[in-house]
């Protein structure tokens, strides 16, 4: 079973994605999150799809593409990094990808669909490491960090967004 990434194996700013994800086979929470995901968010209304609980922040499609599109930047961190490559990868503007996004204009449906084959893109790719893959670094936005911290940041990163949306948009 995959052990929780140390200090030092991802920069500071990771921690509270990292802290988020409970003990236990983190493959098997990454697949069952799909399942809750859809089940939390596959009932909206279009409304609700787009409210926003504050001026300037995203809406529930841009949360959800946002939760997607940073999945697929860490995955492919995973891969560069679990596969033995030491580029350093360069960091993105989250904000700037949710601008561009055109979130608001897919159907809910269309953005959970986007989710679960992105998701199940990442868990097959994970399910391929060996421990010395999971074990290697690499640079990510500027700082040193391990396969292993990626996956971690991408079940976190998305913990971290679920709890958004029960505590400020759906209210759960």
């Amino acid at each position: 079973m995959l052990k929780k990434p140390q200090a030092g194996e991802f920069a500071e700013y990771f921690s509270p994605y990292v802290e988020l994800v409970p003990e236990g086979d983190l493959l098997l929470l990454l697949e069952k999150q799909v399942d809750e995901v859809i089940a939390l968010l596959g009932q909206i209304t279009e409304e609700q799809a787009v409210y926003r609980y504050a001026e300037g922040k995203w809406s529930l499609k841009e949360v959800l593409g946002h939760v997607a599109d940073t999945e697929r930047v860490m995955s492919y961190r995973l891969l560069r990094i679990s596969r033995g490559d030491t580029t350093p990868l360069p960091g993105f503007d989250e904000s700037l990808f949710v601008s561009h996004s055109h979130a608001n204009a897919r159907s809910v449906n269309e953005l959970l669909q986007d989710f679960a084959a992105v998701r199940i893109a990442t868990v097959s790719l994970m399910r391929q490491l060996d421990d010395a893959a999971w074990e290697r670094r690499g640079v990510f936005s500027d700082h040193p960090g391990s396969a292993r911290a990626l996956a971690y940041i991408i079940a976190g990163h998305a913990i971290h967004h679920l709890n958004i949306v029960k505590e400020r948009y759906l209210k759960v």
